[in-house]
């Protein structure tokens, strides 16, 4: 059997410990060739472009 705590910690030090589990938020930028927002460092999922060139060439969706 474990070993138990032989007191209660304070609400401050349980919330101080749970200081650094909050949700960041998401870092976007905007790409220079599409516009749209995408990761820093990441290839446009929207255009495929990277660094001024394309990476992945993308199909574009006709819709009628």
């Amino acid at each position: 059997m474990p070993p138990q705590p032989k007191r209660k910690h304070s609400k401050g030090r349980r919330d101080r410990r749970r200081a650094h589990d909050a949700i960041k938020e998401i870092n976007l930028t905007t790409c220079p060739n599409c516009g749209s927002m995408r990761l820093p460092h990441v290839v446009c999922p929207n255009c495929g472009h990277y660094k001024g060139r394309e990476v992945v060439a993308v199909e574009k969706d006709k819709k009628a």
